[in-house]
Order: structure tokens, then sequence, then C-alpha cells
């Protein structure tokens, strides 16, 4: 009996001590139990946003689209700092003295990014375009509702392979503040564009079981298409 408890003390050393050195060394690693963790996993599975002025802001501290990534690997939640109660939750990360903000709008596939605010003055912009500097990596991202008239539409465009959507959408996506409606109930509606061999495509879109989407084109010339 005294050898089981022997053990037993000893397993409980081991996994203790391996506990403490998994949360302090390897806490941005990949344990997604983490609430900062969890919190960060949840902006990367979005994608993130920025608008026109956020852009200035990044080129004027010399901040690229990978240092933002960065941040949200390395940077530390601030709870107390953030607004984690509203529909449009700001969630503050710091880094190196600096403080990122991150929209995570209700049953919305989008996070906009924001450089040195405070959490509970911000939220989600309504006018302007954001350009996408953060898609998640996952090719099966995008899906096309399967109407009649969106298969249409698709046909049109030569676009008949969501996967060459997402590709377009990751390389000339923006978002257009302006024609989205995120208080839109059940689920907010997205108008983003994107580029093909030169012609501005926009299209709406909601976030349906982690997929965007698409409820709609609207093409650069005659639609044919019939609704």
């Amino acid at each position: 009996m005294n050898t089981i408890w022997r053990r037993l003390k000893y397993y409980g050393i081991g996994f203790g001590l391996g506990l403490i050195f998994l949360i302090f060394f390897f806490q941005n690693r990949g344990c997604t139990w983490l609430p900062s963790n969890r919190v960060k996993n949840t902006i990367l599975d979005r994608v993130i946003v920025v608008s026109e002025k956020t852009k200035q802001d990044m080129e004027g501290l010399n901040l690229s689209s990978e240092d933002i990534i960065q941040v949200l690997n390395d940077g530390d939640v601030e709870f107390k700092k953030s607004d984690k109660n509203s529909d449009d939750k700001v969630y503050l990360i710091e880094k190196e003295g600096r403080s990122y903000l991150f929209t995570l709008p209700k049953e919305s596939y989008i996070a906009e990014l924001f450089i040195g605010k405070d959490a509970f003055n911000v939220k989600t912009s309504e006018v302007g375009r954001g350009k996408i500097i953060h898609l998640p990596n996952d090719e099966n991202m995008v899906y096309p509702d399967s109407t009649r008239y969106v298969t249409c539409q698709q046909e049109e465009l030569g676009l008949t392979d969501p996967k060459a959507i997402y590709k377009l959408i990751k390389e000339t996506g923006e978002i257009d503040f302006g024609k989205t409606n995120l208080s839109v109930k059940p689920k907010p509606e997205h108008y983003m564009y994107f580029v093909k061999e030169g012609d501005t495509i926009g299209f709406e879109a909601i976030w349906y079981k982690n997929k965007i989407n698409i409820t709609a084109f609207d093409l650069p010339f005659e639609n044919p298409c019939k609704q």
C-alpha cells in the first residue's frame, strides 16, 4: 500500500510540475483551454479587417499584417480593459507597451483591428471600406448558396469553384462597412468585394456554420440570372 501511495505522490508532483511548465512556457502555443488563448483563437478564426485610418496607423508605426498576427501569438489579453459584455465585444491585447483592440461583433465573421484606443469607446466601423489583413487558412471557408440564382451568377462569373472565390477574397478582398449591417437578426449581413481580372465584384454574405455563406453576387455586367 505504501508503494502505491508513493507512486501516486510522485505522479502528482510530476503532473503538477508539467502543468506549471505548460502554462508558463507554452501558454501561447496551443493551450486552447486557457481563456486568453480562446480569445486569440476566436479572433484568428475570423476575417480580420482594418479601416483606412487603421491602415495609416499601421504604416506610421511600421506594422505589417504579419506583426498583427504576432501580436495574437505573443500579446497579453487584458480582460479588465476589454469590453466583454456587449454584442460588439472588444478585446484589448497588449504587446511591448502598445494596445491593440479587436472587435468581435456577435454572429459575424469579421474582427476589426484598432490601435491605441479605449475598448469601451470603440465599435466596428459603419462607413468606408476595410482591407482584409487576415483570412483563416481554410480554402473551404467560402460557401455560396446552392440556389439556382446564385449558381447562375457563379457560372456567369466563371467562378463555380468556391476555392477560387476564397483565393480572390484572400488576395484582393475588402469589406464595405457602409453596406454591411451587423444589427440584423438573426444573422448580420456583410457586403464585401474582390477583384477578378480587373473587375470589382461585390457579394452579400452571412456567417453560417463557420462558413462565409454567399447569398448573392453583384455582377460587373448586366445580370442575366433570374431570381
